[in-house]
């Protein structure tokens, strides 16, 4: 019988098939766009620090910055062997794989800029590299990689709450606190890892199900903490279509949860353009457009069939109004920053990274993020 790691390696293998192959191509972003993404990515790659790390403002969440730098310039397309930004991912990755601890968390947390929230970068780290694996072509570096991905799963399922969520620490250092933004990374990364082949076990998955289920209110919202109500708290339209990625991850494409999750965003959400802003802007289009993108033009009227025409939510519609707001407010450099409370206290890595990941996500080159 194969090792874990051999049959992860052998994954890693259909990964790279699944990341660069014919079948994993999508559809051209419209033309309009591709020299506002092009700004984008080379502001991150000039940005990039010489070691391979991104960083927040003040040097803050260097480990989530990385990562999620690190997907914006993977989303562009290239293979990393070849690629405009392969030296850039390279060594996005190679800052990465040092800080995976010998308990397998990844990051820091005895770090003053990460220790109070080192769950938000072990999930974004775990996205980015189990999504760069299958191009990994050294044998012996590869293997390291899998094992690494191995272990930080196995931290994050160690880290899970009793509730099935995950907090800003893990349980053990959070007396067992969790809530939705956190438990949202964790997801996403786990299934990346999933896709590269790394073994998660079906329970981890039906426990993070059952606590955002448990976290939704009447109205179809998602609360902040189950801590705070079970499920009878204000809901957060940013955590719910953070929620309906996850729903998606689950393979839950037009369950009951999801539709209604999905009828509270559409009531609840602005469009960046129509004049009204939230407080987490970014947050909520990077995971309200991946949404919408596996939505496309028909799924959502294949979901609701009695919806009247100016109430359906398509991907057409919906990235014709982002994305001309966002080349609209990109800055001359090619970066984005905001006057919303996270973009001033993380940064323009974190909006820019954010922002080319929605710009890009036509070109389907990550499993994640493809319908």
């Amino acid at each position: 019988m194969r090792s874990l790691s051999q049959r992860s390696l052998l994954a890693g293998g259909v990964c790279l098939a699944l990341l660069y192959g014919p079948a994993a191509r999508g559809e051209e972003v419209p033309k309009e766009y591709h020299e506002t993404i092009k700004k984008g990515l080379d502001w991150l790659a000039r940005n990039q620090f010489k070691d391979g790390h991104w960083e927040g403002v003040n040097g803050q969440y260097a480990v989530s910055m990385t990562a999620l730098g690190g997907m914006g310039l993977l989303c562009e397309g290239s293979p990393i062997r070849e690629g405009r930004y392969r030296d850039n991912i390279r060594r996005a990755v190679n800052w990465l794989m040092d800080r995976v601890q010998p308990n397998g968390l990844i990051g820091n947390p005895t770090s003053q800029s990460e220790g109070g929230r080192y769950m938000y970068g072990h999930g974004f780290g775990l996205l980015f590299l189990a999504c760069v694996v299958g191009e990994e072509e050294n044998a012996k570096r590869r293997e390291r990689l899998v094992q690494l991905l191995e272990k930080a799963c196995k931290y994050s399922l160690d880290a899970q709450t009793n509730r099935g969520g995950w907090g800003y620490v893990s349980a053990k250092d959070g007396s067992n606190f969790d809530e939705g933004s956190v438990t949202i990374t964790q997801v996403q990364g786990l299934r990346a890892a999933r896709n590269a082949g790394v073994i998660v076990p079906n329970e981890v998955i039906k426990q993070a199900q059952k606590y955002l289920n448990d976290s939704t209110n009447d109205q179809g919202g998602v609360q902040y903490s189950l801590a705070f109500g079970g499920g009878r708290g204000d809901g957060r339209p940013a955590l719910t279509a953070a929620a309906i990625c996850c729903g998606f991850s689950f393979g839950d494409y037009n369950g009951e949860l999801v539709k209604k999750w999905l009828k509270y965003c559409q009531n609840t959400l602005s469009i960046p353009g129509d004049g009204r802003r939230m407080g987490h802007d970014e947050y909520t289009h990077y995971y309200y457009a991946q949404v919408i993108y596996v939505l496309g033009d028909d799924r959502f009227k294949k979901l609701f069939p009695d919806a009247r025409s100016d109430e359906l939510l398509t991907w057409s519609r919906y990235r014709k109004a982002v994305f001309d707001e966002f080349k609209r407010t990109q800055a001359a450099d090619g970066s984005w920053s905001h006057d919303s409370w996270t973009a001033r206290m993380v940064g323009p890595v974190y909006v820019t990274a954010c922002y080319l990941t929605v710009l890009q996500l036509d070109k389907a080159a990550l499993p994640i993020y493809q319908r």
